[in-house]
C-alpha cells in the first residue's frame, strides 16, 4: 500500500499541532493509508511537550515580544523552538509496522526514514540507544526545559550532537509521531524564550555542544524544500512504498478547525498541564 503525502507548507503552531491531532482522529475513524506530513511554522513557535508546565519554564513576555507564538503538543517532551526547521510527521497504524505494539521498536522502524534521508544528504545519524550516541547522551542537563539540550533514546544524534528529536502518542490502535528536524539551531534565541541556567553564555555554549541543525552538521546551505524532499525519499526507501501526493479531506479539514478553536489556540489548554 501506497503513502499519502500532504507538504503542507507554513502555518502557525495551533494550525499545525490541530492538523496533526486531525489525522490522527481521522485514521482511527476510518481506516486508510499511512500519512506522512511534511511542515514548518510560520510565524516561529515553542511547542511545550504534553505534561510539561508552562510558568517558569518559559519566557512569555519574551515569546510575545518577537511575535512568536505558544501551543502545547498532544505528545510527550520537553519544550522546543520551531523556527528554521522541517517538522515531519507519521500518522500510522500499529498493525502496519513490524513490530507496532512497542513503543521503542516503533520508533526504530518510522525513525529509519529519518536516517536514510539524512543520508541522502551525507549526514550519518543513528538513534540515541546506539552504544555510539550513548557515549553523548548526557547532552547539557541544566537546561532541563530545553529538547535539544538533551537526546532521549529515540531522538537522531550525529557526530555526537542531537539533530532530530521526536515523540509519539497513541489512540485506538492509531500511531502519531512526530519531531523537529532543524535546518540550523540557534541557541541565542533557544534561551532567550526557554530560559536555562543562571550563567547565560555558559548555558549557550553547552546548547551548541549538545544539538546543531542538518545544514550546521554538513556545513552547507540548506533549503526547507531540500530537506523536506530528502525525507520523503527516505521514507520511501525505509518502507518500500510511494509517496503519493494529496490533500487533507473535507473531514480532516474541519476536525482541524474545530481542534484549533476549542482546543489548541486556548490559555487552558496551552498553559494549563493536563491533570493539573
Amino acid at each position: 500500500m501506497n503513502w499519502r503525502l500532504l507538504w503542507s507548507g507554513h502555518s502557525d503552531g495551533y494550525t499545525n499541532m490541530a492538523v496533526d491531532e486531525a489525522l490522527l482522529w481521522a485514521a482511527a475513524e476510518r481506516p486508510g493509508p499511512p500519512t506522512l506530513r511534511i511542515y514548518g511554522w510560520r510565524p516561529a513557535a515553542v511547542s511545550l511537550g504534553y505534561f510539561q508546565e508552562a510558568a517558569g519554564q518559559v519566557d512569555q513576555a519574551e515569546l510575545a515580544r518577537r511575535g512568536w507564538g505558544l501551543v502545547r503538543r498532544p505528545t510527550g517532551g520537553r519544550a522546543i523552538l520551531h523556527d528554521d526547521e522541517v517538522t515531519y510527521a507519521v500518522i500510522i497504524p500499529e498493525a502496519a509496522l513490524r513490530h507496532g505494539h512497542s513503543v521503542m521498536a516503533s520508533y526504530r522502524e518510522i525513525s529509519r526514514g529519518l536516517e536514510l534521508g539524512l543520508q541522502r544528504l551525507g549526514l550519518q545519524a543513528a538513534l540515541g540507544e546506539t552504544a555510539a550516541a550513548r557515549e553523548h547522551r548526557q547532552g547539557a542537563k541544566d537546561l532541563p526545559t530545553v529538547c535539544f539540550a538533551q537526546a532521549s533514546r529515540c531522538d537522531l544524534v550525529a557526530a555526537g550532537r542531537k539533530v532530530v528529536g521526536s515523540a509519539q502518542v497513541r489512540r485506538r490502535g492509531i500511531i502519531l509521531q512526530h519531531g523537529s528536524v532543524p535546518l540550523t539551531l540557534n541557541v541565542s534565541d533557544h534561551l532567550a524564550v526557554l530560559p536555562g541556567g543562571a550563567d547565560r553564555s555558559q548555558s549557550e555554549s553547552r546548547l551548541q555542544a549538545a544539538a546543531q541543525g542538518i545544514a550546521d552538521a554538513l556545513g552547507l546551505p540548506l533549503t526547507f524544500e531540500q530537506l523536506g524532499k530528502a525525507l520523503v525519499c527516505g521514507f520511501e526507501e525505509a518502507f518500500g512504498v510511494a509517496l503519493e501526493p494529496g490533500d487533507l479531506t473535507a473531514e480532516e479539514r474541519a476536525k482541524a478547525e474545530e481542534l484549533r478553536r476549542t482546543k489548541y489556540a486556548t490559555e487552558q489548554w496551552n498553559l494549563v498541564r493536563p491533570g493539573k
